[in-house]
């Protein structure tokens, strides 16, 4: 089991930026995948980004591309979001994810978070 907890979020103007931080315990974090979803309401929950084991690969959603960044740092079992040029279109619940492999749907996911609310005013 991988228990992940984020944290981060909260109101900004578009335009501002927010970092997002998942913390993950149980197994051994550097053998995951880590990533994040959003969920809009009244919509699905959509990819945003994820990143490999190492670090050495990442991909993005388009829609945020250029403008997020996810890293990690595997000797404090945390993976982070940086969000720059906010928009209100980016407003959503964000979910840190974790899975054995790359992945961009949901349904290859393995364990989420609780989520943490992001809001961009305009």
């Amino acid at each position: 089991q991988v228990q992940l907890v984020e944290s981060g979020g909260g109101l900004v103007q578009a335009g501002g930026s927010l970092r997002l931080s998942c913390a993950a315990s149980g197994r051994p974090f550097s053998s995951y995948v880590m990533g994040w979803f959003r969920q809009a309401p009244g919509k699905e929950r959509e990819f945003v980004t994820t990143i490999s084991w190492n670090g050495g690969s990442t991909y993005y959603a388009d829609s945020v591309k250029g403008r997020f960044t996810i890293s990690r740092n595997n000797d404090k079992n945390t993976v982070y979001l940086q969000m720059n040029s906010l928009k209100p279109e980016d407003t959503a619940l964000y979910y840190c994810a974790a899975a054995r492999s790359i992945f961009r749907a949901a349904y290859s996911v393995d364990y989420w978070g609780q989520g943490t609310q992001v809001t961009v005013s305009s």
